[in-house]
């Protein structure tokens, strides 16, 4: 009885779908360690408000918007959605994104049972400008994760403008600005008020440091957030959700934020820079992000054995372009150098 594009649907392998035992967890592009909200809401009878007042004026703030232009969603993932659900009609119209590139838009589409279409990046993982623009016709949303996840570059701010351009009048650019805290200069928030069918993507998964509460943002102008009103839960976050993440968006809690930024940003310059000294790695991946995209000369010996000794990191090698490589997350120093460590031993096994 189940609809075909569900019965044929390959799921989005998270990083806790796969599971592991270990004791290193350098897969999911999480902050490695807990912070420590408490919460002050105490009484749960009541349903919540459905865009929490508190945490859309304090992430408006944040963001340098305006209230009306902000939505907050059960993480970037239900962001996603709401606006394939507002924008695409099952059957006729289609989203375009350009893999590599982060797994959850081809799901979200095979499950709504709407096209998509890939442009594969170019070189440096750039965009295909000229092969994006022969594949809109009947596209209404364009995906761009920026940083990019899994290879944690920049896709070309130039490029997003022309891309803008040529999308006027026939679909939302949408981009995934999940891992802008790690290079916040590079957001494109400020161009919202010239760009109608711009769309941004936020989280508090990644920097913030609460993959744990699922609590993400939809930046827009205040016709499309007013259509993506229409389609989202009654009560997408729950009081808890709210509580903790008003918090985080406190004065406070952004310092700590950026703290966290500054520390893993840290870790990552020495990451580097330990891998560039091993034998067995082909190629690092320039990143803006709290991970490192890695080609090694056996990855999937490499990932095994790792894995076997607790240190998990992630797989790439199934993403188009991708052979020989892994993603490794940028987790405590601790955990950076137990890395190097394992990798060492493996270098001087491959002498």
């Amino acid at each position: 009885m189940a609809r075909n594009n569900v019965r044929y649907l390959t799921p989005y392998q998270s990083a806790r779908r796969l599971g592991g035992k270990g004791d290193v967890w350098l897969n999911a592009n999480e902050f490695p360690l807990p912070v420590s909200f408490e919460l002050s809401q105490k009484t749960f009878n009541r349903y919540p408000e459905c865009q929490p007042t508190l945490v859309i004026k304090r992430y408006s703030d944040y963001a340098g918007l305006q209230p009306h232009q902000v939505l907050v969603s059960r993480g970037a993932d239900e962001g996603i959605e709401l606006v394939m659900n507002a924008f695409c009609e099952p059957g006729k119209d289609a989203i375009l994104f350009c893999p590599p590139t982060y797994g959850m838009y081809s799901v979200s589409a095979e499950t709504m049972g709407v096209e998509y279409r890939t442009v594969p990046a170019i070189k440096n993982w750039q965009l295909n400008l000229n092969a994006i623009e022969a594949q809109l016709n009947g596209v209404k949303v364009v995906y761009i994760c920026r940083p990019n996840n899994p290879t944690g570059n920049l896709i070309n701010q130039d490029d997003i403008r022309v891309l803008l351009e040529i999308t006027v009048g026939k679909a939302l650019l949408v981009v995934d600005e999940a891992y802008i805290e790690f290079c916040p200069e590079a957001t494109l928030s400020g161009w919202l008020s010239n760009y109608p069918h711009l769309v941004i993507l936020r989280t508090l998964s990644k920097a913030f440091a609460l993959a744990g509460l699922r609590c993400g943002f939809t930046l827009a102008n205040k016709p499309v957030i007013d259509l993506l009103m229409k389609v989202i839960t009654p009560y997408p976050l729950a009081i808890p959700v709210a509580d903790v993440a008003s918090q985080a968006l406190s004065a406070q809690g952004i310092t700590l934020m950026r703290n966290h930024v500054a520390e893993l940003n840290a870790n990552r310059t020495w990451l580097l820079e330990s891998l560039s000294q091993l034998r067995i790695v082909q190629h690092i991946f320039p990143s803006e992000t709290n991970y490192i995209l890695v080609r090694f000369t056996d990855s999937s010996g490499i990932f095994k054995t790792l894995w076997n000794q607790g240190i998990i990191l992630r797989d790439q090698n199934k993403n188009p372009g991708l052979t020989g490589c892994l993603r490794i997350s940028i987790g405590t120093r601790k955990e950076c150098e137990s890395l190097i460590s394992a990798l060492q031993a493996l270098s001087m096994e491959g002498a």
